[in-house]
């Protein structure tokens, strides 16, 4: 009886973790704050930006924000977009937690210590019954890309490195693009 509680919690936290997914391209809603947002500038000028939760990859919120551009770009009637100003941020958190399973002595057990003694090898260990010393340290990660693009008519200029074709860009990039689901 006393090993159901923490069982079943167990298969709860693991059937919790199973549900976590990146974020997906969508427009950002809700206090959350996940997904991308544009803002107009100027008439042929924006501001674009892609943020993703801590299970989404440097890599993806990059690669969406570009997408989320070169969307943009052909929504708006025109073919190329440069890249004025490009950054990623990220935020880091982190969670220091006790051991989650203290023992049947209220935390006091069996543990592993080094030894510093004077004469002694520093490699020395020796056990020792006391509190459990064992934290659990857990740090996240979430990206947030923004970019401010400038949109223009006609091909893109090949010796421009900043200058993106919205056409190439939504073909190559369009497979890594991962939509809600309904």
């Amino acid at each position: 009886m006393k090993l159901t509680a923490p069982f079943a919690a167990l298969v709860l936290a693991a059937a919790l973790a199973g549900c976590a997914t990146s974020t997906a391209y969508q427009p950002r809603t809700g206090s959350a704050g996940q997904g991308f947002a544009d803002t107009r500038l100027e008439d042929n000028r924006f501001r674009v930006s892609f943020s993703g939760n801590s299970i989404t990859p440097r890599d993806t919120v990059e690669t969406y924000l570009l997408y989320r551009a070169a969307e943009l770009t052909l929504a708006q009637g025109f073919e190329t977009f440069v890249i004025a100003d490009r950054h990623t941020d990220t935020k880091t958190s982190t969670l220091v937690t006790p051991d989650p399973w203290p023992g049947p002595y209220g935390g006091w057990r069996l543990d592993w210590s080094y030894y510093y003694g004077f004469g002694q090898d520093p490699f020395w260990r020796e056990p020792r019954f006391g509190p459990g010393r064992h934290l659990e340290t857990n740090t996240t990660e979430k990206f947030k890309a923004e970019a401010e693009i400038l949109l223009l008519k006609g091909p893109k200029d090949p010796n421009d490195p900043k200058a993106f074709d919205a056409r190439s860009i939504m073909a190559n990039l369009g497979p890594k693009v991962v939509r809600p689901k309904p």
